[in-house]
């Protein structure tokens, strides 16, 4: 099996990335639950948004 840990660094750094912010501008408990679960799922929101915005 072939090393390929790149793209897993960068998922892994955007994921602390993203949590670290959603929960920063958490209010509540529910914020922070929610925060960690967009943080989980923001590169497939990101290519969802860039897809529509080109219309694709």
């Amino acid at each position: 099996m072939k090393d390929c840990g790149g793209s897993s660094a960068v998922y892994g750094l955007g994921f602390v990335g993203a949590a670290v912010y959603y929960i920063q501008h958490a209010n509540n408990v529910g914020d922070v639950i929610l925060g960690v679960l967009k943080a989980v799922v923001w590169p497939a929101l990101l290519i969802h948004r860039a897809l529509g915005s080109l219309n694709m």
